[in-house]
């Protein structure tokens, strides 16, 4: 792996296009080496070769990692101040969350500053990984895959019961996730864990591909209210900031 990332490293604004022999001795291994690791970035569209000079240069597999960390260091640091004025709000912890095959990792999360705060700490933090489906974040990001991509990942998911709510019938889980297309919010209720509600929505970027999911969750034990009034207090500030995170990242609707 690290060679390879040597190789791609190589190329530059002034030194585009290069040769074999160019970039064995740029990065410091033979021709047969090198030429095996290019052949292998070549097959997966990270480099291209020019078939008249057979030298080699950037492919679009590179370019959309470009635009991937690009957009992930705009994503946090558009969202970063929006989710802390969010959980301060409402009183309650918020997260966003990426997709990651069956999983949903945090890449954000933010306490109330408020005294009386109904903080919720599973003791999740940046970089905690939980399963996609029993999640509402999770729900979100699951809800606005193409059906290819939905079908693969369901394929490769263990829905287990984890709370007393849990949905661990794929059917059934299909046709939740439906009704989170139409009404653009996910709600775990006791899916996860016992006694943990949270409520979702999703960050869309300039194309309107749903990049990322924030969430406000909260526990029974400091909100004992019926999940429709819990929702009616939480749903208009995080749609309201989700709305506004994607506009920041270029969405138009």
């Amino acid at each position: 792996m690290e060679r390879g990332l040597r190789i791609l490293s190589a190329f530059t604004g002034n030194r585009s296009v290069l040769g074999i022999a160019d970039l064995a001795r740029t990065v410091g291994l033979n021709k047969s080496t090198t030429h095996r690791y290019v052949a292998t970035l070549t097959k997966l569209g990270y480099i291209q070769q020019d078939p008249e000079t057979r030298k080699y240069f950037l492919g679009p597999r590179a370019a959309d990692l470009g635009f991937a960390a690009i957009d992930s260091m705009e994503l946090g640091k558009v969202a970063g101040p929006l989710l802390q004025a969010l959980a301060d709000e409402t009183g309650c912890t918020v997260s966003m969350g990426l997709c990651d095959g069956p999983d949903v990792v945090y890449v954000d999360r933010r306490r109330s500053a408020r005294r009386n705060a109904a903080a919720m700490d599973l003791n999740l933090h940046v970089g905690s990984r939980l399963p996609a489906y029993c999640t509402s974040m999770g729900k979100v990001l699951l809800a606005f895959k193409d059906a290819a991509a939905l079908r693969q990942i369901l394929d490769h998911t263990d829905m287990a019961r984890r709370g007393p709510k849990t949905i661990t019938n794929r059917e059934q889980l299909t046709a939740a996730l439906a009704k989170v297309r139409q009404s653009g919010v996910a709600v775990n209720d006791e899916e996860l864990a016992p006694g943990l509600r949270s409520f979702a929505a999703p960050v869309r970027d300039r194309s309107g591909e749903v990049v990322a999911a924030v969430n406000v969750a909260v526990h029974l034990t400091v909100a004992p209210t019926a999940v429709e009034a819990l929702a009616a207090r939480i749903e208009p500030p995080l749609r309201r900031t989700t709305a506004e995170i994607s506009r920041r990242l270029g969405h138009r609707p």
